[in-house]
């Protein structure tokens, strides 16, 4: 009997440490962040307007969209730890991820990848469109094969790697429109242009790691410095302006002019603190300033229906 409970209990452990194996292999706290912004952007498109039919409810459809996201940005992250097994390990902060610790092999992770990937690629084409489909795997590729392989060569991997960290909201819009229309370019923008502080802030916060395993991703080529800081500044700034349009396109109510101007205007000024004081406390700072803004600024753009 004692023998009968050790094996189960020794099954029932494995099978857990295989789960937390997958959440680890997908990113999955960043993976849902990605998701969640197509899922508000898909509702954002519905709020009000007419879209293309669906054979499905509003919830139905929410619930598809956000598992074929998850799969499609699964299947990215997982590529990502296969094609950086051994720089993970270099870092501290990505060491303990199951393919750099060697808790799981690179062929179990590609086959995962593989599979996850088409099937999010398949449910996005089959449920919704061929267009976000096909969005849907630009920016799998872009960011598992080619910000992947420029972040040990140049920082302009940060741009490259902020296209496919903004699709997703183009991705949301073009799944309930069926077209590529000026709100869902809005909505890119706005999640392109915040990429920059809020990219900027992590990478200064890990410079130490991210210089062992050979990254270039900061403005500068000396680390942490006035110049980056500066950079975070002036697209803190940028984002005032990009700000507005969603209220000027008809895609917002005027109370989110009000509602984004203040969530712009703090980024600027958590910024120009990092700029002024240069250390990490303030970089930190940013970096969950940027993580509250987008989910402010999307959930406002979605409960501000336009006039």
């Amino acid at each position: 009997m004692d023998e009968t409970k050790t094996i189960s209990g020794s099954v029932s452990f494995s099978l857990v440490s295989k789960i937390k194996d997958y959440f680890q292999l997908i990113k999955f706290t960043l993976s849902f962040m990605v998701v969640f912004s197509t899922v508000v952007s898909f509702l954002i498109a519905m709020n009000g307007r007419e879209v293309q039919n669906f054979v499905y409810s509003k919830p139905v459809l929410v619930l598809l969209l956000f598992t074929g996201g998850m799969l499609v940005t699964g299947s990215a992250n997982s590529i990502n730890q296969v094609l950086e097994k051994d720089t993970d390990s270099m870092m501290r902060r990505t060491s303990s991820r199951p393919v750099a610790a060697g808790r799981m092999g690179k062929a179990e992770a590609w086959i995962f990848a593989l599979v996850s990937g088409c099937l999010g690629v398949g449910m996005m084409w089959y449920f919704f469109n061929f267009q976000s489909a096909m969005l849907s795997l630009g920016s799998l590729f872009i960011y598992a094969f080619v910000y992947t392989t420029l972040k040990s060569v140049n920082s302009i991997a940060v741009l490259v790697g902020a296209i496919p960290g903004a699709l997703p909201c183009l991705i949301g819009w073009v799944a309930a429109t069926d077209a590529f229309t000026a709100g869902g370019w809005i909505l890119f923008s706005i999640q392109l242009v915040w990429q920059f502080p809020h990219f900027w802030a992590i990478a200064w916060l890990a410079h130490e790691d991210y210089s062992k395993a050979g990254f270039k991703l900061l403005p500068g080529d000396k680390g942490p410095t006035k110049f980056t800081a500066l950079q975070t500044v002036i697209y803190s700034v940028l984002m005032i302006p990009v700000g507005i349009l969603p209220y000027l396109f008809n895609i917002s109510g005027q109370s989110s002019v009000w509602i984004l101007l203040a969530c712009n205007l703090w980024m600027v000024y958590v910024s120009a603190l990092l700029y002024i004081r240069m250390d990490k406390a303030s970089a930190r700072k940013v970096m969950f300033s940027s993580y509250f803004y987008l989910m402010i600024v999307l959930l406002a753009l979605f409960a501000s229906r336009p006039l």
